[in-house]
């Protein structure tokens, strides 16, 4: 597909302001307001990307589908308005439709779901013009119901404030040192932390990937991340009843897209037909799979063994394309059954390739008393506690 610039949405509202294209093509900027301010509207390339995004320069959005993924700012101004869109999960309304939440100055101050085609957010600064205001919008919900769109970010700067910022009063937020990539399925998507168990049903209306152990180890450690997660997915099989292999749901086929939805873009296609760049490439993996393979498996000796081996496989097709950074291994917040698979993939990795840059970590498995959340996924308790673990395995193991 032709990649092309278009103007669109806020531009159009400024129709008789001048505008001006970057040479990077990332800015536009449109002159002065009816009261002398400055609007300035930027490309959501602008902003420095939260996990793995999709810009479309035909539509001008990025596009935003796995758990966590986003895009972080900050801006000089009295306002930002930022354009979202939606795909075609947006008419299922609690459902389906993509679930977001925005943070101004590190505190959250709106979670919403976008239920309609394209929405305004107006982020206000709630300091002066002239101090730094940082934003950033985050995707709560998984990849496989909806995909969030972010399009034009428009900031209205007064004219002393352009003064000194002229035609950077909107900047990308600076990344952190270290980048963790959590690989995994629901317990890794935040599934239904905030619904109760046995009382309400999955929705992406209950799910936010912010508050499961993979971001909190993130934010815990101080770290940038980035999530690549399926909820019932698994790497010999998926989420199965009965015994019968579910080979439809895995998890390896998805690991180099950015994303795989039953939904449609509204510029034609779907977000798993944009591959991922692999543009920045974190400096250490945590894979949580094993959960939804084990209902396959179950304690069958063979089956365990059928396991082990395509984790092998998988371990191999992520080390290709991430040929440096330490490889952690962990199940068992939801159950242990494969966790010595687990032990067994890494042993027989290592034998196979000569590769030590891995190891394992065995989560301690949920308990009732610290609350359980939709369908039996765990709490925010659980995930606190998950979290702690891993952060402290993490620091004593690379020194972080």
């Amino acid at each position: 597909m032709k990649k092309r610039f278009l103007i669109c949405g806020t531009i159009a509202l400024l129709a008789a302001a001048s505008i001006v294209f970057t040479a990077c093509g990332r800015k536009k900027d449109v002159s002065t307001d009816a009261a002398g301010n400055r609007i300035q509207v930027y490309s959501p390339q602008s902003g420095l990307p939260v996990g793995r995004t999709a810009y479309h320069s035909e539509s001008n959005t990025l596009w935003c589908s796995l758990s966590g993924s986003g895009i972080d700012f900050l801006f000089y101004g009295t306002e930002c308005a930022a354009e979202l869109k939606a795909d075609s999960s947006y008419s299922g309304g609690a459902d389906t439709a993509a679930r977001y939440a925005v943070y101004v100055n590190g505190s959250r101050t709106e979670t919403d779901q976008l239920t309609e085609a394209e929405r305004t957010l107006k982020i206000s600064n709630p300091g002066a013009a002239a101090d730094a205001c940082s934003v950033r919008i985050v995707k709560l919900s998984e990849s496989a119901q909806s995909a969030l769109g972010i399009g034009n970010l428009t900031v209205t700067v007064p004219k002393e404030v352009y003064k000194d910022h002229g035609d950077k009063s909107l900047i990308p937020a600076e990344p952190k040192e270290h980048l963790i990539e959590f690989i995994g399925d629901s317990i890794t998507c935040g599934y239904g932390v905030d619904g109760e168990y046995n009382v309400d049903r999955f929705q992406t209306a209950n799910e936010d990937a912010t508050k499961a152990y993979a971001v909190r180890t993130a934010e815990k450690l101080g770290t940038d991340y980035s999530l690549v997660c399926y909820s019932g997915h698994g790497i010999l099989s998926g989420y199965t009843s009965g015994g019968s292999l579910n080979n439809r749901d895995l998890v390896p086929p998805y690991y180099e897209l950015c994303g795989h939805s039953y939904a449609a873009l509204p510029e034609g296609g779907k977000i798993q037909d944009d591959k991922w760049d692999f543009s920045r490439l974190p400096d250490l993996i945590v894979i949580n799979l094993g959960t939804n393979d084990s209902s396959y498996t179950g304690t069958d000796t063979e089956k365990m063994k059928k396991f082990a081996a395509a984790y092998v496989d998988f371990l191999k097709q992520i080390r290709e394309k991430n040929p440096d950074a330490p490889i952690l291994c962990s199940l068992g917040i939801m159950g242990t059954t494969l966790c010595d698979a687990i032990d067994l993939a890494v042993l027989n990795y290592q034998q196979e390739t000569g590769d030590r840059n891995i190891a394992a970590l065995r989560f301690d498995m949920q308990s009732d008393k610290d609350g359980l959340a939709v369908d039996w996924h765990p709490s925010a308790a659980t995930y606190e506690k998950a979290s702690d673990k891993l952060s402290a395995y993490i620091r004593e193991w690379l020194n972080w």
